[in-house]
């Protein structure tokens, strides 16, 4: 499936800049999946405090991955949405000092993702408490296979029911998290 350019945002070497900071992304994150929201609201969900989030917030705002949510508080709390639904990245639009730090923003976000939710992996009702893994697999590919390997997930992935936009969910259906990441193992030798 292709980017959507009404919904989706592509990122080229200048959007991606503003990214590179390990909070953006995870506000970002937090706009898509919860919704608009005050840098006071973000600040508490994020747990860091409320002066960085504002900045961080209004870094994205400058970028255009977030916009002001007009229609929602009042003139004293500036409620933010997530621009665009999806933003997708091509490692070759970038230096890979600057691909790099995003990469690494982004995986702080999984890593803090993830601890939250182990977290709460003791609240869950029982119907949810088998119906996700924190698995990992080590293959031996070659590139061309990995490449396929990521096709083949992503277009099984793309098979269900997006988290905005849907209209048709079960009514318990609840958000669920799928990071994708393949990668060749660290500390390989190069043969």
């Amino acid at each position: 499936m292709e980017p959507d350019p009404r919904r989706d945002l592509v990122l080229t070497a200048t959007t991606l800049k503003a990214l590179t900071h390990p909070l953006r992304p995870r506000i970002l994150s937090a706009l898509r999946l919860h919704g608009p929201a005050t840098a006071s609201r973000l600040a508490e969900h994020l747990g860091v405090n409320t002066g960085a989030t504002s900045y961080h917030v209004r870094q994205l705002a400058e970028a255009g991955f977030v916009v002001e949510a007009t229609e929602m508080g009042n003139a004293r709390d500036r409620w933010w949405r997530a621009a665009h639904a999806r933003t997708y990245f091509d490692t070759h639009d970038a230096d890979s000092e600057t691909s790099a730090a995003y990469l690494s923003a982004v995986a702080a976000g999984y890593a803090d993702s993830a601890q939250r939710a182990i977290a709460e992996i003791a609240t869950l009702p029982p119907e949810w408490e088998d119906a996700g893994t924190f698995s990992n697999f080590t293959l031996r590919l070659t590139p061309d296979e990995a490449a396929r390997l990521i096709t083949e997930l992503t277009t099984l992935i793309r098979g269900y029911r997006p988290h905005q936009g849907t209209t048709d969910a079960p009514e318990d259906a609840r958000p669920v998290s799928v990071n994708l990441e393949v990668f060749r193992a660290p500390g390989m030798p190069a043969e």
